[in-house]
């Protein structure tokens, strides 16, 4: 997949950069670092983890709700393109949800 690949689908939820706080920078490109996304996690009233799975060399993104009920997953060469493809994928169910 790739990091470019993880903020493309995330930008095109409607995320904006307007706010720095908490992002870094990939090809001249704005993107919430980890702490960021914990925090837009948590504040949609959801946890996200994450885990390495060394038998598949690539990271594991699972977020819940409050009552502990998984609501979806995906998977990332790193961690951090896990945990940005996973907001762009919670923000798209969300959206989905409202419309």
């Amino acid at each position: 997949m790739g990091l470019d690949f993880a903020i493309d689908q995330l930008f095109a939820t409607g995320w904006s950069a307007l706010d720095t706080t908490g992002c870094e920078f990939h090809g001249g490109r704005c993107y919430p670092g980890l702490g960021r996304v914990m925090r837009e996690f948590a504040a949609a009233g959801a946890d996200l983890s994450l885990r390495r799975i060394d038998l598949f060399d690539c990271f594991r993104a699972e977020w819940r709700d409050a009552a502990g009920r998984a609501l979806g997953g995906v998977v990332g060469q790193t961690e951090i393109e896990a945990a940005v493809y996973a907001l762009a994928q919670f923000r798209r169910a969300a959206h989905a949800v409202t419309a």
